[in-house]
Protein backbone atom coordinates (compact mmCIF):
# COMPACT_ATOMS: atom_id res chain seq x y z
CA UNK A 1 0.00 0.00 0.00
CA UNK A 2 0.98 3.22 -0.76
CA UNK A 3 0.24 5.86 1.90
CA UNK A 4 1.14 8.88 0.45
CA UNK A 5 0.65 10.53 -3.41
CA UNK A 6 4.00 12.29 -3.30
CA UNK A 7 5.89 8.91 -3.06
CA UNK A 8 4.33 8.37 -6.40
CA UNK A 9 5.31 11.85 -8.35
CA UNK A 10 7.57 12.35 -11.39
CA UNK A 11 11.11 13.20 -10.42
CA UNK A 12 10.21 17.04 -11.97
CA UNK A 13 7.44 17.28 -9.85
CA UNK A 14 9.27 16.15 -6.89
CA UNK A 15 12.09 18.24 -7.01
CA UNK A 16 9.66 21.68 -7.56
CA UNK A 17 8.01 20.69 -4.20
CA UNK A 18 11.54 20.82 -2.38
CA UNK A 19 12.93 23.53 -4.33
CA UNK A 20 10.20 25.70 -2.87
CA UNK A 21 10.18 23.87 0.45
CA UNK A 22 13.75 24.94 0.97
CA UNK A 23 13.53 28.49 -0.31
CA UNK A 24 11.10 28.66 2.74
CA UNK A 25 13.36 27.00 4.63
CA UNK A 26 16.25 28.98 3.87
CA UNK A 27 14.69 31.84 5.00
CA UNK A 28 12.40 30.51 8.06
CA UNK A 29 16.14 29.69 9.56
CA UNK A 30 17.76 32.73 8.53
CA UNK A 31 15.17 34.74 10.26
CA UNK A 32 14.72 32.58 13.89
CA UNK A 33 17.64 30.90 14.47
CA UNK A 34 20.81 33.14 15.12
CA UNK A 35 23.29 30.30 15.14
CA UNK A 36 22.32 29.72 11.46
CA UNK A 37 22.14 33.46 10.09
CA UNK A 38 25.63 34.10 11.74
CA UNK A 39 27.01 30.93 9.71
CA UNK A 40 25.22 31.91 6.56
CA UNK A 41 26.66 35.47 6.89
CA UNK A 42 30.32 34.28 7.27
CA UNK A 43 29.42 32.00 4.19
CA UNK A 44 28.41 35.57 2.04
CA UNK A 45 24.87 33.46 1.29
CA UNK A 46 21.49 35.11 1.68
CA UNK A 47 18.45 33.51 1.45
CA UNK A 48 17.54 34.80 -1.90
CA UNK A 49 20.44 33.28 -3.23
CA UNK A 50 18.81 29.84 -2.93
CA UNK A 51 17.36 30.26 -6.52
CA UNK A 52 17.84 26.59 -7.88
CA UNK A 53 18.15 22.62 -6.00
CA UNK A 54 22.21 23.45 -6.98
CA UNK A 55 22.23 26.48 -4.70
CA UNK A 56 22.06 23.93 -1.80
CA UNK A 57 25.88 23.81 -2.06
CA UNK A 58 25.99 26.86 -1.21
CA UNK A 59 24.67 26.90 2.27
CA UNK A 60 27.04 26.20 5.06
CA UNK A 61 26.58 22.13 6.76
CA UNK A 62 25.61 21.55 10.21
CA UNK A 63 27.35 19.54 12.30
CA UNK A 64 26.18 17.34 15.77
CA UNK A 65 28.91 19.54 17.64
CA UNK A 66 26.18 22.68 17.12
CA UNK A 67 23.71 20.91 19.10
CA UNK A 68 26.05 20.98 22.15
CA UNK A 69 27.45 24.47 21.55
CA UNK A 70 23.71 25.57 21.81
CA UNK A 71 22.44 23.09 24.32
CA UNK A 72 19.83 23.10 25.40
CA UNK A 73 17.24 25.03 22.68
CA UNK A 74 19.76 27.45 21.07
CA UNK A 75 18.77 25.90 17.22
CA UNK A 76 14.61 25.56 17.73
CA UNK A 77 13.32 28.32 16.06
CA UNK A 78 9.89 28.59 17.78
CA UNK A 79 9.46 29.86 21.32
CA UNK A 80 8.90 27.05 23.97
CA UNK A 81 5.10 27.68 24.48
CA UNK A 82 4.84 25.96 21.13
CA UNK A 83 7.05 23.19 21.87
CA UNK A 84 4.71 19.86 22.17
CA UNK A 85 6.77 17.46 22.62
CA UNK A 86 10.33 17.14 23.58
CA UNK A 87 12.60 14.06 22.78
CA UNK A 88 16.14 13.44 23.09
CA UNK A 89 19.20 11.10 22.03
CA UNK A 90 22.72 10.50 22.98
CA UNK A 91 25.41 13.31 22.45
CA UNK A 92 29.15 13.16 21.94
CA UNK A 93 29.28 14.17 25.83
CA UNK A 94 27.00 13.83 28.77
CA UNK A 95 24.59 16.45 27.57
CA UNK A 96 21.94 15.02 24.86
CA UNK A 97 20.84 15.96 22.02
CA UNK A 98 17.63 17.57 22.56
CA UNK A 99 14.56 17.85 19.81
CA UNK A 100 11.49 19.59 19.59
CA UNK A 101 8.03 19.25 18.14
CA UNK A 102 5.53 21.50 17.29
CA UNK A 103 2.09 20.17 16.62
CA UNK A 104 2.73 20.49 12.99
CA UNK A 105 5.89 18.97 13.21
CA UNK A 106 4.41 15.62 15.06
CA UNK A 107 1.50 15.73 12.39
CA UNK A 108 4.78 15.89 9.41
CA UNK A 109 6.32 12.71 11.38
CA UNK A 110 3.81 10.80 11.84
CA UNK A 111 2.03 10.88 8.59
CA UNK A 112 5.98 10.07 7.22
CA UNK A 113 6.19 6.93 9.86
CA UNK A 114 2.98 5.71 8.33
CA UNK A 115 4.59 6.05 4.74
CA UNK A 116 7.49 3.98 6.47
CA UNK A 117 4.92 1.60 7.84
CA UNK A 118 2.92 1.07 4.73
CA UNK A 119 6.33 0.38 2.80
CA UNK A 120 7.06 -2.51 4.78
CA UNK A 121 3.84 -3.91 4.02
CA UNK A 122 1.52 -2.54 7.09
CA UNK A 123 -1.88 -2.27 7.32
CA UNK A 124 -4.99 -1.20 9.04
CA UNK A 125 -5.60 -4.89 9.72
CA UNK A 126 -2.41 -5.72 11.85
CA UNK A 127 -1.48 -5.90 15.39
CA UNK A 128 1.66 -4.45 16.11
CA UNK A 129 4.13 -4.98 19.00
CA UNK A 130 6.56 -2.04 20.08
CA UNK A 131 9.69 -3.79 21.20
CA UNK A 132 11.88 -0.65 21.52
CA UNK A 133 12.21 1.53 24.72
CA UNK A 134 9.65 4.09 25.37
CA UNK A 135 11.35 7.81 26.87
CA UNK A 136 13.41 10.14 25.25
CA UNK A 137 14.19 7.95 22.02
CA UNK A 138 12.30 8.82 19.08
CA UNK A 139 12.00 4.92 17.87
CA UNK A 140 9.30 3.87 20.15
CA UNK A 141 6.85 6.75 20.45
CA UNK A 142 7.23 7.37 16.44
CA UNK A 143 6.24 3.76 14.98
CA UNK A 144 3.72 3.79 17.33
CA UNK A 145 2.29 7.15 16.51
CA UNK A 146 2.74 6.47 12.22
CA UNK A 147 1.05 2.82 13.09
CA UNK A 148 -2.01 4.36 14.50
CA UNK A 149 -2.15 6.77 11.87
CA UNK A 150 -2.89 4.30 9.31
CA UNK A 151 -5.36 1.98 11.77
CA UNK A 152 -3.28 -0.52 13.58
CA UNK A 153 -3.72 -1.63 16.76
CA UNK A 154 -0.49 -0.81 19.02
CA UNK A 155 1.19 -2.07 21.72
CA UNK A 156 3.31 -0.54 23.63
CA UNK A 157 5.07 -3.26 25.09
CA UNK A 158 8.51 -1.72 25.38
CA UNK A 159 12.07 -3.32 26.01
CA UNK A 160 13.18 -6.61 27.64
CA UNK A 161 10.86 -8.49 29.41
CA UNK A 162 11.38 -11.46 27.10
CA UNK A 163 8.57 -13.93 28.81
CA UNK A 164 5.60 -11.11 28.86
CA UNK A 165 7.01 -10.43 25.48
CA UNK A 166 6.04 -14.00 23.94
CA UNK A 167 3.02 -14.15 25.78
CA UNK A 168 1.80 -11.10 24.57
CA UNK A 169 2.84 -12.19 20.54
CA UNK A 170 1.01 -15.23 21.04
CA UNK A 171 -2.12 -14.31 23.49
CA UNK A 172 -2.88 -11.08 21.22
CA UNK A 173 -2.23 -12.45 17.92
CA UNK A 174 0.51 -10.03 17.16
CA UNK A 175 1.38 -9.33 13.53
CA UNK A 176 3.45 -6.66 13.23
CA UNK A 177 6.96 -6.82 15.62
CA UNK A 178 8.99 -3.41 15.91
CA UNK A 179 12.20 -4.10 17.25
CA UNK A 180 16.06 -3.73 16.56
CA UNK A 181 17.19 -6.41 14.48
CA UNK A 182 19.45 -8.07 17.42
CA UNK A 183 16.53 -7.99 19.38
CA UNK A 184 13.98 -9.78 17.15
CA UNK A 185 16.39 -12.59 16.46
CA UNK A 186 16.75 -13.25 20.14
CA UNK A 187 13.14 -13.30 20.94
CA UNK A 188 12.80 -15.46 17.66
CA UNK A 189 15.37 -17.91 19.49
CA UNK A 190 13.54 -17.96 22.78
CA UNK A 191 10.51 -18.44 20.93
CA UNK A 192 11.72 -21.68 19.54
CA UNK A 193 13.55 -22.61 22.90
CA UNK A 194 9.99 -22.81 23.89
CA UNK A 195 8.98 -25.60 21.51
CA UNK A 196 6.98 -22.87 19.35
CA UNK A 197 7.44 -22.63 15.41
CA UNK A 198 6.32 -19.10 14.73
CA UNK A 199 5.19 -20.21 11.24
CA UNK A 200 3.01 -22.14 12.71
CA UNK A 201 1.76 -21.06 16.03
CA UNK A 202 1.91 -17.15 15.55
CA UNK A 203 0.08 -15.00 13.61
CA UNK A 204 3.56 -12.51 13.13
CA UNK A 205 4.68 -12.25 9.14
CA UNK A 206 5.94 -8.34 9.47
CA UNK A 207 8.90 -6.90 11.08
CA UNK A 208 9.79 -2.94 10.84
CA UNK A 209 13.27 -3.10 12.73
CA UNK A 210 15.32 0.02 13.21
CA UNK A 211 18.16 1.62 15.54
CA UNK A 212 20.56 -0.13 14.39
CA UNK A 213 21.37 -1.67 10.64
CA UNK A 214 20.74 -5.07 9.65
CA UNK A 215 22.87 -6.53 7.36
CA UNK A 216 21.65 -9.16 4.59
CA UNK A 217 23.23 -12.37 6.55
CA UNK A 218 21.02 -10.99 9.76
CA UNK A 219 18.00 -11.05 7.15
CA UNK A 220 18.69 -14.45 6.09
CA UNK A 221 18.78 -15.69 9.98
CA UNK A 222 15.91 -13.98 10.36
CA UNK A 223 13.80 -16.16 7.99
CA UNK A 224 15.47 -19.48 9.79
CA UNK A 225 14.03 -18.44 13.17
CA UNK A 226 11.03 -16.96 12.24
CA UNK A 227 10.08 -18.29 9.05
CA UNK A 228 10.05 -17.66 5.16
CA UNK A 229 6.49 -15.78 5.91
CA UNK A 230 8.08 -12.92 7.65
CA UNK A 231 8.89 -9.81 6.03
CA UNK A 232 11.34 -7.87 7.57
CA UNK A 233 12.27 -4.61 6.07
CA UNK A 234 14.44 -1.72 8.32
CA UNK A 235 13.95 2.01 8.19
CA UNK A 236 16.48 5.03 8.53
CA UNK A 237 16.00 8.55 10.58
CA UNK A 238 17.81 9.57 13.75
CA UNK A 239 16.45 12.19 16.49
CA UNK A 240 17.56 15.61 14.63
CA UNK A 241 15.70 14.59 11.46
CA UNK A 242 12.83 13.88 13.01
CA UNK A 243 13.20 10.53 14.17
CA UNK A 244 12.17 7.32 12.14
CA UNK A 245 10.44 8.44 9.32
CA UNK A 246 13.64 9.93 7.13
CA UNK A 247 13.59 6.68 4.70
CA UNK A 248 12.66 2.80 4.71
CA UNK A 249 12.45 -0.35 2.61
CA UNK A 250 9.40 -1.60 0.33
CA UNK A 251 9.14 -5.16 -0.14
CA UNK A 252 11.08 -5.01 -2.99
CA UNK A 253 13.76 -4.65 -0.44
CA UNK A 254 16.24 -2.95 -2.77
CA UNK A 255 17.10 0.20 -1.02
CA UNK A 256 15.08 2.63 1.64
CA UNK A 257 12.98 5.36 0.05
CA UNK A 258 13.57 8.94 0.86
CA UNK A 259 10.59 11.20 1.91
CA UNK A 260 11.47 13.53 -0.38
CA UNK A 261 8.94 16.10 0.00
CA UNK A 262 10.56 16.67 3.44
CA UNK A 263 13.87 15.42 3.06
CA UNK A 264 16.34 16.50 0.38
CA UNK A 265 19.99 13.93 0.62
CA UNK A 266 23.24 14.25 -0.08
CA UNK A 267 26.03 12.76 -0.50
CA UNK A 268 29.52 13.69 0.12
CA UNK A 269 32.74 13.01 0.43
CA UNK A 270 33.88 13.38 4.61
CA UNK A 271 37.44 14.32 4.23
CA UNK A 272 36.69 17.32 1.28
CA UNK A 273 32.91 17.87 2.08
CA UNK A 274 32.35 18.02 -1.46
CA UNK A 275 28.81 16.72 -3.25
CA UNK A 276 29.50 13.62 -4.63
CA UNK A 277 27.62 12.61 -8.20
CA UNK A 278 24.91 10.08 -7.98
CA UNK A 279 25.40 6.40 -7.46
CA UNK A 280 28.92 7.54 -5.42
CA UNK A 281 29.41 6.51 -1.98
CA UNK A 282 30.30 8.62 1.01
CA UNK A 283 28.86 10.43 4.30
CA UNK A 284 24.77 11.29 3.80
CA UNK A 285 23.74 14.90 4.21
CA UNK A 286 19.75 15.51 5.14
CA UNK A 287 18.34 18.88 4.51
CA UNK A 288 14.63 18.91 6.68
CA UNK A 289 11.91 20.85 4.57
CA UNK A 290 8.99 22.30 6.65
CA UNK A 291 9.75 21.58 9.88
CA UNK A 292 8.85 24.70 12.11
CA UNK A 293 10.69 23.72 15.87
CA UNK A 294 14.17 22.63 14.95
CA UNK A 295 14.43 23.15 11.44
CA UNK A 296 18.10 21.53 9.86
CA UNK A 297 19.85 22.61 7.00
CA UNK A 298 22.77 20.19 5.10
CA UNK A 299 22.69 18.07 8.41
CA UNK A 300 26.23 15.72 8.24
CA UNK A 301 24.32 12.54 9.61
CA UNK A 302 28.11 10.55 9.59
CA UNK A 303 26.06 7.76 7.98
CA UNK A 304 28.00 6.16 5.05
CA UNK A 305 25.41 5.14 1.72
CA UNK A 306 24.75 5.77 -1.64
CA UNK A 307 21.54 7.38 -3.43
CA UNK A 308 19.57 5.38 -6.28
CA UNK A 309 17.35 7.07 -8.38
CA UNK A 310 16.19 4.74 -10.80
CA UNK A 311 11.70 3.75 -10.38
CA UNK A 312 10.95 1.11 -8.16
CA UNK A 313 9.39 -2.07 -8.95
CA UNK A 314 7.15 -1.09 -6.27
CA UNK A 315 5.63 2.32 -7.76
CA UNK A 316 7.81 4.78 -5.68
CA UNK A 317 9.42 6.96 -7.48
CA UNK A 318 11.27 8.45 -4.83
CA UNK A 319 15.29 8.02 -4.48
CA UNK A 320 16.40 5.17 -1.81
CA UNK A 321 19.32 4.87 -0.46
CA UNK A 322 21.77 1.79 0.05
CA UNK A 323 21.99 -0.18 3.57
CA UNK A 324 24.20 2.10 5.59
CA UNK A 325 27.60 0.90 5.24
CA UNK A 326 29.51 2.33 8.10
CA UNK A 327 29.99 5.85 9.70
CA UNK A 328 32.31 8.80 8.55
CA UNK A 329 32.98 9.24 12.60
CA UNK A 330 33.72 7.29 15.51
CA UNK A 331 30.02 6.37 16.73
CA UNK A 332 28.68 2.89 17.71
CA UNK A 333 25.25 2.22 18.04
CA UNK A 334 24.85 -0.25 20.79
CA UNK A 335 21.11 -2.41 21.03
CA UNK A 336 19.79 1.32 19.51
CA UNK A 337 21.30 3.73 21.74
CA UNK A 338 24.17 6.11 20.16
CA UNK A 339 27.43 5.49 21.87
CA UNK A 340 30.58 7.86 20.84
CA UNK A 341 34.00 6.75 22.77
CA UNK A 342 34.51 10.09 24.61
CA UNK A 343 31.53 9.62 26.23
CA UNK A 344 33.29 6.75 27.89
CA UNK A 345 36.63 8.12 27.97
CA UNK A 346 35.01 11.32 29.86
CA UNK A 347 33.54 8.91 32.63
CA UNK A 348 36.92 6.83 33.17
CA UNK A 349 39.16 10.19 33.53
CA UNK A 350 36.85 10.88 36.57
CA UNK A 351 38.28 7.46 38.45
CA UNK A 352 41.38 7.89 40.38
CA UNK A 353 41.79 3.73 40.62
CA UNK A 354 42.65 3.36 36.56
CA UNK A 355 44.65 5.46 33.88
CA UNK A 356 43.92 6.72 30.64
CA UNK A 357 44.08 4.10 28.11
CA UNK A 358 41.01 1.78 27.34
CA UNK A 359 39.67 -0.64 24.86
CA UNK A 360 36.12 -1.38 23.57
CA UNK A 361 35.07 -4.27 22.05
CA UNK A 362 32.01 -4.74 20.39
CA UNK A 363 30.43 -8.04 20.13
CA UNK A 364 27.44 -10.11 19.44
CA UNK A 365 26.22 -13.04 21.81
CA UNK A 366 23.16 -14.85 22.22
CA UNK A 367 21.77 -11.86 18.73
CA UNK A 368 22.76 -9.09 21.70
CA UNK A 369 25.36 -6.36 21.26
CA UNK A 370 27.74 -6.42 24.24
CA UNK A 371 30.36 -4.62 24.88
CA UNK A 372 33.54 -4.75 26.58
CA UNK A 373 35.72 -2.09 27.89
CA UNK A 374 39.34 -2.96 29.16
CA UNK A 375 40.93 -0.35 31.28
CA UNK A 376 44.59 -0.32 32.91
CA UNK A 377 44.86 -0.50 36.39
CA UNK A 378 46.76 2.49 38.31
CA UNK A 379 48.24 0.20 40.84
CA UNK A 380 49.24 -3.21 40.14
CA UNK A 381 48.47 -4.64 43.97
CA UNK A 382 45.05 -4.24 43.32
CA UNK A 383 45.04 -7.45 41.16
CA UNK A 384 45.36 -9.38 44.33
CA UNK A 385 41.90 -8.70 46.35
CA UNK A 386 39.36 -9.37 44.81
CA UNK A 387 36.63 -7.52 47.18
CA UNK A 388 38.49 -4.16 45.68
CA UNK A 389 38.54 -5.22 41.92
CA UNK A 390 34.89 -5.90 42.42
CA UNK A 391 34.28 -2.90 43.78
CA UNK A 392 35.82 -0.89 41.38
CA UNK A 393 34.52 -3.14 38.22
CA UNK A 394 30.78 -1.76 40.14
CA UNK A 395 31.11 1.66 40.23
CA UNK A 396 32.69 1.94 36.66
CA UNK A 397 29.93 0.30 35.62
CA UNK A 398 27.31 2.29 37.37
CA UNK A 399 28.98 5.50 36.23
CA UNK A 400 29.04 4.13 32.58
CA UNK A 401 25.34 2.83 32.50
CA UNK A 402 25.04 6.67 34.03
CA UNK A 403 26.06 8.43 31.25
CA UNK A 404 25.00 5.92 27.97
CA UNK A 405 22.10 4.49 29.33
CA UNK A 406 23.70 0.97 28.69
CA UNK A 407 24.51 -1.85 30.53
CA UNK A 408 28.40 -3.03 29.76
CA UNK A 409 30.98 -5.56 30.79
CA UNK A 410 34.53 -4.11 32.38
CA UNK A 411 37.89 -6.00 32.43
CA UNK A 412 40.41 -4.67 34.50
CA UNK A 413 44.05 -5.21 33.64
CA UNK A 414 47.69 -4.71 35.17
CA UNK A 415 48.85 -1.16 34.54
CA UNK A 416 51.06 -1.16 30.65
CA UNK A 417 49.45 -3.98 29.70
CA UNK A 418 47.49 -2.00 26.93
CA UNK A 419 48.80 -1.49 23.34
CA UNK A 420 50.32 2.32 23.01
CA UNK A 421 49.98 3.76 19.57
CA UNK A 422 52.00 6.55 17.99
CA UNK A 423 49.20 8.12 15.86
CA UNK A 424 45.82 8.04 16.48
CA UNK A 425 44.89 5.38 19.09
CA UNK A 426 42.82 2.62 17.43
CA UNK A 427 40.55 2.01 20.82
CA UNK A 428 37.55 0.76 19.42
CA UNK A 429 37.47 -3.15 17.87
CA UNK A 430 33.58 -3.94 16.14
CA UNK A 431 33.39 -7.69 15.40
CA UNK A 432 29.94 -6.97 14.35
CA UNK A 433 29.94 -5.42 11.33
CA UNK A 434 30.63 -8.89 8.82
CA UNK A 435 27.71 -11.00 10.00
CA UNK A 436 25.23 -11.42 12.56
Amino acid sequence: MIWAKEETLPRSEIEAIQLSKLKDTVRYIYDRVKPYRDRMDAAGVKPEDIRTLEDLKKLPYTYKADFKENYPDGLFAVDKKEIVRYHASSGTTGKPTVVGYTRNDLDMWLNNVARIACMGGATADDVAQISFGYGTFTGALGLHGGLEKIGASVIPMSSGNTNKQIMFLKDMGVTLLVATPSYALHLGEEIRKRGIDPAKDLKLHIGLFGGEGMTEPMRDEMHKVWGEQFVCTQNYGMSELCGPGVAGECTELCGMHVNEDWFIPEIIDPETEEVLPPGERGELVVTCLGKEALPLVRYRTGDMTRLMYEPCKCGRTTCRMENISGRADDMLVIRGVNVFPTQIEEVLLKIDEIGPHYEILVERKNRLDVMTITVELIDDRLLDSYASLSELEGRIQKALKSQLGLATQIRLVAPNSLKRFEGKAKRVTDLRKDGL
